[in-house]
């Protein structure tokens, strides 16, 4: 029998045998870090209870992406958006605060975080001290310090986790790390990454007063560790706290966490020497409108120096680089991922790289990896997602999967901190239009001492990470 790989993202079948003995291979020890401790192996029939933490927007989805699971709890701030998925889960106790959801809901195994960026890192540590598996969504926290908080209690805690950037799910994105690392495309020594985003305010100051704070809305449990501020309608809540530098991490934080982890898990990229930036103006409050980021890694092992450049607001590569994109497509997508190698190239033309193109230089034009002959030679060594469903349903079951005992997360602390932290030095490098040189044992810019507020944000008083 021949099995070819979901989504054809391939070429060459391979044999039955062969492929479960690579995947299995994979699973141990080529694909990714063990997720947690070794825990009692339960069938996936068995239900997990679950509490999750934001109840709309992404977090409706989190939690349908659970729905076969038992949903004991959900929390919100805001009763009124919390209202339709408390409807669909009628026997779900109601909560604002989540600190008291924890403490009250004992028998919960696993924790579910959908919330704006600046309160994962505290909900995610309370969790796992308590010993609860988290599913947290992307940017894993607010600031650098935040991460490797993060990463350290799990792998002290040893439970599963996995933040929500639903790309590692796909059978493209594990496919195109295998080409890269294969040696195909030669050294990568450039890597470009475009989005559509901001699609949100982003590049203003904040606005004077206050106005009446919704019933049913718990702003002072929104706010949790930011400052203290004025209730502003439309300002803040709802999704529009992406821009707000107290709230979210802008175009960069919301899609870096998708764009950049394929080439970030396949060049093996860990922490940059340099970053710098440029952009449409940055202020105390807010983002800027656009920007364009340089990180400089350096030689890591067999693997050469790197340059990763990130575009948004409109921003994209040189017109040179996009030539072979325009050939393919015409149109150049506002989204984009373009690794630049000796030998070749790839392009994807999406966020989650579930679909590329390989061109080799002697080569006329990109062609889909899946009818790329180069490609086809290329061993499977990553293990797949072996679940069915949407993009998000099959990341969250994976996650679901191990908490059960059966298999490990693509997407675990280990791997999600690293990533969220090379994506916030990004927004800290806005900041300052110098090129820092970045310090990760001391966790400190060396030439920019002033930027050790940014990379360790003071939590307002009453708040603990």
């Amino acid at each position: 029998m021949q099995v070819t790989p979901r989504n054809g993202q391939g070429g060459t079948p391979l044999s039955r045998r062969k492929f479960i003995t690579l995947s299995g291979l994979a699973a141990g020890c080529l694909a990714l870090p063990a997720c947690g401790a070794p825990r009692r192996t339960r069938s996936l029939a068995d239900k997990l209870n679950i509490i999750c933490v934001g109840a709309a927007g992404k977090g409706s989805d989190d939690i349908e992406n659970c729905a076969g699971e038992n949903i004991l709890a959900i929390c919100d701030v805001d009763e009124a958006l919390a209202a339709p998925i408390l409807a669909r889960f009628p026997k779900a106790k109601f909560y604002k605060d989540w600190r008291v959801m924890l403490e009250r809901e004992k028998k919960a195994e696993a924790v579910v975080i959908s919330t704006p960026d600046h309160t994962h890192a505290p909900i995610a540590a309370a969790a796992m001290r308590l010993k609860r598996a988290v599913f947290c969504q992307k940017p894993l926290t607010h600031s650098v310090y935040e991460a490797r908080t993060l990463q350290k209690l799990a792998r002290d805690s040893r439970v599963v986790t996995q933040m929500g950037n639903q790309g590692s799910a796909e059978d493209g994105l594990r496919r195109a790390i295998e080409v890269v690392q294969s040696g195909l495309l030669g050294q990568v020594r450039n890597v470009h990454l475009w989005s559509n985003r901001p699609i949100w305010p982003q590049g203003m100051d904040r606005p004077p007063g206050a106005d009446p704070i919704p019933p049913g809305l718990d702003w002072d449990m929104w706010l949790g560790p930011a400052p203290a501020r004025p209730f502003k309608k439309e300002v803040y809540h709802r999704f529009k706290w992406r821009g707000w530098q107290d709230f979210g991490t802008g175009a960069l934080g919301d899609m870096g966490c998708h764009t950049a982890n394929m080439p970030f898990r396949a060049l093996k990229l860990g922490a940059p020497k340099t970053v710098e930036a440029e952009s449409s103006g940055m202020n105390s409050e807010s983002f800027p409108e656009s920007s364009r980021i340089r990180y400089v890694f350096p030689e890591r092992g067999n693997m050469a120096a790197v340059d990763l450049w990130w575009y948004d607001g409109g921003r994209k590569p040189d017109a040179f680089l996009l030539e072979h994109v325009e050939k393919l497509l015409e149109k150049v997508p506002d989204s984009g991922c373009l690794m630049v190698g000796d030998k070749g190239l790839l392009f994807s033309p999406d966020d989650y790289g579930s679909r590329f193109f390989v061109k080799l230089w002697d080569e006329e034009e990109l062609v889909l990896s899946a009818e790329h002959e180069g490609v086809g030679q290329i061993p499977f060594t990553v293990a797949r997602n072996r679940f069915r469903g949407g993009t998000g349903q099959r990341h969250a079951q994976e996650w679901i999967a191990a908490c059960k005992g059966q298999g490990t997360c693509f997407s675990d602390f280990a791997a999600a901190a690293p990533l969220t932290e090379l994506i916030l030095l990004g927004c800290i490098a806005l900041h300052d239009t110098r090129r820092l040189r970045w310090n990760g044992e001391k966790l400190q810019m060396d030439n920019a001492p002033e930027t050790a507020s940014l990379i360790r944000r003071e939590y307002r008083k009453g708040w603990t990470l």
